[in-house]
């Protein structure tokens, strides 16, 4: 265990015994981040990637990859909000086009799959509603999850709320 003295480098973390710190890396693609990384130099802990092509990650990184909650700002202002796994959207969350459209529900490396609600830019759900077992864009399965759609919720508030 490492301790410190109060004013004694504030960039050290001491987390399941790694020693963490905490920086800023350009990439010789122009892309940024800023945040904590491993002993090993891998991004890891909670961080802020920005993209070349204008897009942003905000959250946890575990070896590299966007892990745990986050939020994916893209570069048309489309928006994804909960949960990541090794890199993709994997759990719970909610999509957000830029024209308003959302998917609030389950997701597997990095598509929509399982239960969830589309929501139109209107606010509609459609007639009959879309909600129910998805994969890709398709709803295969009209049936009633609530529970999903409040999970993906609170996922999304999690990640939109933590730094």
């Amino acid at each position: 265990m490492v301790s410190k003295k109060e004013g004694e480098n504030d960039e050290l973390k001491v987390a399941f015994g790694n020693i963490r710190m905490k920086g800023t890396y350009d990439y010789p693609d122009g892309s940024h981040y800023k945040g904590e990384w491993s002993s090993e130099g891998q991004r890891d802990g909670y961080g802020i990637m920005k993209f070349t092509d204008g897009s942003q990650y905000f959250g946890y990184f575990r070896a590299g990859l966007c892990e745990g909650r986050g939020v994916m700002i893209f570069n048309d202002n489309s928006r994804y909000e909960g949960d990541f796994s090794q890199g993709k959207f994997h759990g719970c969350g909610v999509f957000t086009r830029c024209d308003g459209m959302k998917f609030e529900g389950e997701f597997k490396n990095g598509k929509i799959q399982g239960r969830g609600l589309v929501t139109f830019s209107d606010g509609s759900h459609g007639l009959p509603r879309n909600e129910g077992y998805f994969e890709g864009n398709k709803l295969l399965k009209r049936e009633k999850c609530p529970d999903v759609i409040q999970n993906a919720g609170r996922s999304a508030d999690t990640a939109r709320n933590q730094s």
